[in-house]
């Protein structure tokens, strides 16, 4: 539907689906919000880690790290493009994964480990479990329970958007055919959770044994600024394991993997303000050297904003945790719109000011007092800004009927979420079978995860 719907950025969409003043408003909202708010944040929590990684194997203090890190970026960013960002992609994973199978390989290696033998016997049986201990609902609600019935539909994050936007909706737009758009998409996903995460899940096992405490990090790395050590070091500590050569291989799959995410978050970044609010809203009209300039001048900009705010993060965990609230009840409306014609505009800014509101709501009441729960507050928020959005969209008026009937013609959804509008249009069913498109999601998401077993298994 994404490829059908012939927009060149994910945020057009808003001005196919939706009329007037306030589709204006939400496709110029979201640019900047996303764009550049949103965008900033992740940016910064990558920046945390390779700042935490140059800190222990090269000894580099923050800002000389983000300094380097910032020119190479916008540097690679601002030349390349999409274009240059995807063929390079494919080559950085595979350093990066050379990389950390070695990490993994050397890891096991070490006498305190003992090879997979050693680990499996030393590391504690119920660290290994494929389901969490139910005696403590704490840990099962926050990785298992809450994830498989609530987070998957409702929660919003770049990368994981129930609705497929964001930068898969960039790749996907890019590809040649929907074919070529949907056999990326689950490469993606193998590759992602099924090939990436075994190799530093050993590591991070390993870790638990050669430093059982933070200050056994400490001890071992004296030079290293005490206010970055936390759990999310383990893993570059491990690294001094490493002989000469593959450190070298490790550094710059490293490297790779940090250049290759923030490219892509810096040109997706640049394609919402530029293409979505200084063209659209600013200066429409101008010549693609115009547009170009500005690009490369908010790349730049975009890198500087996100370097800035790594100086406020302290980990990794507490950024995604910010980053999962902001986005948490807006998941569902970003899969419903394409199934229900009555979702409007107003649906989306409801659900989008809500979620943002309980979220900065529940951080400040973390501050003052007692902090709250991670998953209450996911759960929390998603109750209430559902209620929001189901509520606006009833209360306002519906996206004008000749809007929907030429977006019906152009994407051409399945289901009986457009059962009228489909009449009107005229132009037949939709080429796409609902429940084989719900088949097909299931044995995806089971082929993928038994890929990820399997693998582990060997």
């Amino acid at each position: 539907m994404w490829r059908r719907s012939q927009v060149l950025t994910d945020l057009e969409f808003y001005e196919i689906r939706y009329a007037g003043k306030a589709a204006s408003f939400v496709r110029g909202f979201r640019s900047v919000y996303l764009g550049f708010f949103f965008n900033c944040v992740i940016m910064a929590s990558v920046n945390l880690a390779a700042v935490k990684i140059a800190n222990v194997l090269l000894g580099w203090p923050m800002w000389q790290t983000l300094l380097i890190c910032a020119l190479l970026n916008v540097a690679f960013a601002a030349t390349s493009g999409l274009w240059g960002v995807l063929v390079t992609d494919f080559i950085q994973f595979g350093i990066a994964m050379t990389g950390s199978f070695a990490a993994a390989y050397f890891a096991l290696k070490q006498p305190q480990v003992g090879g997979l033998s050693g680990l499996f016997h030393q590391i504690p049986p119920k660290t290994l479990n494929l389901l969490p201990d139910f005696g403590d609902w704490r840990t099962a609600l926050a990785v298992l329970i809450i994830p498989i019935t609530i987070q998957w539909w409702s929660v919003w994050y770049p990368g994981a958007e129930p609705g497929g936007g964001s930068y898969i909706a960039q790749r996907m737009l890019a590809s040649k055919s929907e074919k070529d758009a949907l056999s990326g998409t689950l490469f993606f996903n193998i590759a992602h959770y099924a090939l990436r995460p075994w190799p530093w899940i050993i590591v991070a096992l390993s870790s638990m044994i050669v430093y059982p405490h933070l200050s056994d990090i400490a001890r071992t790395f004296p030079y290293v600024d005490r206010t970055l050590i936390g759990h999310d070091m383990a893993y570059p500590a491990m690294l001094r394991f490493l002989p000469v050569g593959f450190m070298g291989l490790m550094v710059a799959g490293l490297l790779a993997a940090y250049v290759s995410t923030l490219s892509t978050h810096l040109n997706w970044g640049t394609s919402y303000l530029v293409h979505d609010f200084y063209r659209r809203f600013l200066k429409p009209g101008k010549d693609e050297r115009h547009y170009v300039a500005v690009g490369r001048l908010v790349t730049a900009l975009l890198m500087l904003a996100a370097a800035l705010l790594t100086f406020e993060l302290q980990s990794a965990k507490r950024s995604f945790d910010l980053m999962l609230s902001v986005g948490a009840g807006t998941g569902l409306i970003y899969l419903l719109r394409w199934f229900w014609w009555r979702i409007n505009a107003w649906s989306e800014v409801a659900a989008m000011v809500s979620s943002f509101l309980v979220a900065v709501a529940f951080f400040i009441a973390g501050k003052m007092g007692p902090e709250v729960s991670p998953y209450v507050s996911l759960v929390s928020t998603v109750g209430i800004t559902t209620v929001v959005w189901v509520a606006v969209t009833y209360l306002t008026r519906p996206t004008d009927r000749s809007t929907l009937v030429a977006f019906y013609k152009l994407v051409r959804p399945a289901g009986p979420g457009w059962t009228d509008i489909r009449a009107e249009a005229g132009v037949g069913t939709s080429p796409d079978s609902l429940a084989q498109a719900l088949l097909g999601w299931v044995l995806g998401c089971v082929f993928v995860y038994a890929a990820l077993f399997g693998a582990g298994r060997t």
